[in-house]
């Protein structure tokens, strides 16, 4: 008779989890994804109209931010071949936040957007300054700079890389008189 109680003990704990799943031990042996932190690589900047008195130079004097400006972010990969191109419009401060949605490194190193990646001039909405210039290299690639800015959250972590302030310039300026 006792061991039948022993087999109806016996099976039943077998049979427990089957009943009631939420009591069935958790394997030890199989490994727990930890949640997986997103990282966003983003560039920011600043688009100005650069003042007449000071056209030609690298001078911000005077210099007002254009609004509804265009950027292009260019990223190489270490073969010198585009593999990201997006345009970002400026907000109504000049400021662009150019979050690089779909930008992949297959070198550590080489592809990263220290190395890769550049700004570039596009369009100006404004008609009296609207010539691109060559201020932080505008024209052919500003470089980026790290300064350290990382927005982090729980599950999110985005890495801010700076473009230098870039500046159309005004079409026409009337020569200053020295009398």
């Amino acid at each position: 008779m006792a061991s039948n109680h022993l087999t109806i003990f016996i099976c039943s704990l077998l049979l427990l989890p089957l009943v009631f799943p939420s009591t069935a031990a958790h394997d030890e042996t199989a490994p727990i994804e930890p949640m997986k932190k997103k990282v966003d690589v983003v560039v920011e900047g600043i688009v100005y109209c650069q003042s007449c008195k000071y056209s030609g130079s690298w001078s911000w004097t005077g210099a007002k931010p254009i609004p509804s400006a265009k950027v292009s972010v260019v990223c190489k990969n270490s073969n010198k071949q585009v593999s990201f191109y997006k345009t970002y419009e400026t907000d109504a401060y000049g400021y662009f936040y150019a979050q690089l949605d779909g930008f992949k490194m297959s070198n550590n190193v080489l592809d990263h957007p220290l190395h890769g990646c550049h700004v570039k001039l596009v369009s100006s909405p404004l008609t009296n300054c609207s010539l691109l210039s060559n201020v932080n290299y505008g024209l052919y690639g500003a470089p980026l700079r790290f300064k350290n800015k990382v927005l982090r959250g729980t599950h999110y972590e985005a890495v801010i890389y700076t473009a230098g302030p870039l500046a159309f310039r005004p079409a026409r300026c009337t020569p200053e008189s020295h009398v």
